[in-house]
């Protein structure tokens, strides 16, 4: 196998060759960014639903970062470059800490709900 460059490149569904199936993985890797660094379950809620709300969050992360892998599994440099580019943004946007508010205390600590994709 050996990657490649054109718009024939089957990317995850069979209807899916074209120009504009690199949009489609670059929001895919924002969105499994976006969850593993949101912070949706608020104090005070049940244990049942925090507990609830939270395997949700990981099972919409984890069909997401399937599905991006599937995606740079096709070897199109284009959809390479869009989940890298699609990480690379979310991790900007929602992992730095440059557009973090500061949390009292917690200067390096990850608030997030997710647990991390490698445990």
């Amino acid at each position: 196998m050996a990657f490649q460059w054109g718009n024939t490149t089957e990317i995850i569904f069979s209807c899916w060759p074209g120009p504009r199936s690199w949009a489609f993985v670059f929001w895919l890797s924002l969105l499994v960014e976006w969850i593993s660094h949101a912070r949706l379950v608020r104090p005070g809620i049940s244990n049942v639903a925090a507990g609830l709300m939270r395997t949700a969050m990981y099972t919409v992360r984890i069909v997401a970062a399937y599905m991006v892998m599937l995606a740079v599994m096709s070897f199109d440099v284009s959809a390479l470059i869009a989940a890298v580019a699609g990480h690379a943004a979310g991790f900007l946007l929602f992992g730095s800490w440059g557009f973090r508010k500061k949390l009292h205390g917690m200067d390096y600590q990850d608030p997030s709900d997710s647990p991390p994709l490698n445990s």
